[in-house]
């Protein structure tokens, strides 16, 4: 399957996006005060979840970033 250039860019772009969003996110998350994250310093149910749903998406932001660089290389190889 080849990619066009634009699609390659926008999986390319997502993953980078998904990275800068959920890093932020999780930093968030560990600086939490308000008493959701934790709770007299232990994690709680919602800190699990988040961290859960925060690794997977990098996993996920990963892959889709990997296939579009992939394609960009795939193009540049054949022009």
């Amino acid at each position: 399957m080849k990619l066009s250039r634009p699609v390659s860019w926008f999986l390319l772009a997502f993953g980078v996006w998904s990275w800068v969003i959920w890093i932020t996110f999780v930093n968030n998350l560990v600086k939490d005060s308000s008493g959701l994250a934790f709770d007299d310093g232990e994690p709680t149910a919602y800190f699990w979840v988040h961290l859960l749903l925060a690794v997977v998406s990098f996993v996920w932001g990963t892959a889709i970033g990997v296939l579009g660089l992939r394609g960009l290389r795939a193009l540049r190889r054949t022009s």
